[in-house]
């Protein structure tokens, strides 16, 4: 049986999930779980044929519900043990002086996540460092040297009780 997808994403209340049914949910599911599987493996764990599996994970890839496949690596291990949490407010927060600071900051490897943010500070950064003397370098390179920089407020993590990449899937608990 083939399926058919008729959706328009420019609908004003489009829900992308809506697209999905239960096998794409599986496989996203497991995939979220363990990406390396190999597509025979996959297919078992979801109750589908290899072939359907390739083209169902092939489909999905290509609407953009999986982003990216990553191995996900233990940051202590490799010398960046140290996690901040920055809050950073600007003093002109046109759009222009926004994008500025953003891009100037995005390359910057330490620099995992950057989110604009509103009530508060402009923008949420997390940062993956391997001491204080690195964040101290950092802070400065883009921060405080920075004229539009108007405060900056950190937090260092002294515990990770969690870190998770799974996100919750429609009709799965």
């Amino acid at each position: 049986m083939k399926m058919k997808y008729n959706f328009n994403m420019e609908e004003r209340n489009f829900d992308p999930a809506s697209c999905l049914d239960d096998l794409d949910l599986r496989i996203l599911e497991v995939l979220q779980n363990d990406s390396s599987l190999t597509n025979q493996e996959l297919a078992q764990k979801v109750y589908a044929s290899p072939p359907t599996c390739f083209r169902r994970v092939r489909r999905l890839r290509s609407l953009g519900y999986i982003a990216r496949e990553v191995a996900i690596l233990a940051p202590e291990k490799l010398g960046a043990g140290l996690s901040a949490i920055v809050q950073i407010t600007l003093d002109v927060q046109s759009a222009e002086e926004l994008d500025t600071f953003e891009s100037d900051i995005i390359t910057d490897p330490a620099i995992q996540q950057v989110y604009r943010v509103s009530t508060g500070p402009d923008f949420i950064l997390i940062l993956q460092l391997p001491d204080m003397p690195a964040y101290n370098a950092l802070a400065h390179r883009l921060f405080t040297s920075k004229k539009n920089v108007r405060n900056v407020r950190t937090f260092f993590a002294v515990q990770r009780s969690k870190f998770e990449t799974r996100l919750p899937l429609p009709g799965r608990s």
